[in-house]
């Protein structure tokens, strides 16, 4: 990839605002600056979501257990269009609906290694269609598995390790009868 080809992402201030923007491969690390990202959590009509695990050579939080899709929206990008971006690019699934569910989440998270995540981080939901075909792309994606979110917040309760600390914030605040 040539630098003009190079990924880049939306710097924020600390009201969230667009400030600027950095290559995303130099962006993540001891002092990362708040940045543009999202994730999406995808499910079928039968009430199954759908989670990714990290590939192994992801440079934040590896082979954690994470919601579906994540990224960050190029300069200048729709959200919307990112997720579907995204969703295409790390699991060949084309999105049937979706949804902002979580507008204005932020985290920030910090790896044993230094390395810090720290983003303004729109929460979405997507509907897939049940004929469609799971292909990871597996320098994003090691494995991948459909389960209920009932099942995965006692999961997560009893063993939150192997999971990303997004997904786990995310998931106390997904609320209402359909997050049940």
């Amino acid at each position: 990839m040539t630098a003009s080809q190079e990924e880049r992402v939306v710097l924020l201030d600390e009201e969230g605002r667009p400030c600027g923007e950095s290559a995303r491969a130099e962006v993540h690390s001891i002092d990362t600056p708040l940045h543009l990202a999202f994730s999406c959590w995808i499910h079928d009509t039968r009430g199954q979501w759908l989670l990714t695990r990290r590939a192994e050579a992801k440079l934040t939080w590896p082979l954690a257990w994470t919601n579906t899709v994540c990224g960050h929206p190029a300069p200048g990008e729709d959200l919307e269009a990112a997720v579907r971006r995204r969703a295409r690019d790390e699991l060949a699934l084309d999105l049937e609906g979706v949804y902002v569910v979580l507008p204005a989440f932020r985290y920030r998270a910090q790896m044993a290694n230094g390395i810090v995540e720290n983003e303004v981080c729109p929460v979405f939901t997507a509907v897939l269609a049940e004929a469609a075909e799971v292909h990871p792309n597996p320098t994003e994606v090691a494995d991948w598995r459909w389960t209920t979110l009932s099942d995965l917040r006692r999961a997560v309760s009893a063993d939150p390790r192997g999971s990303s600390p997004w997904m786990l914030a995310q998931l106390s605040e997904l609320t209402g009868p359909d997050f049940s």
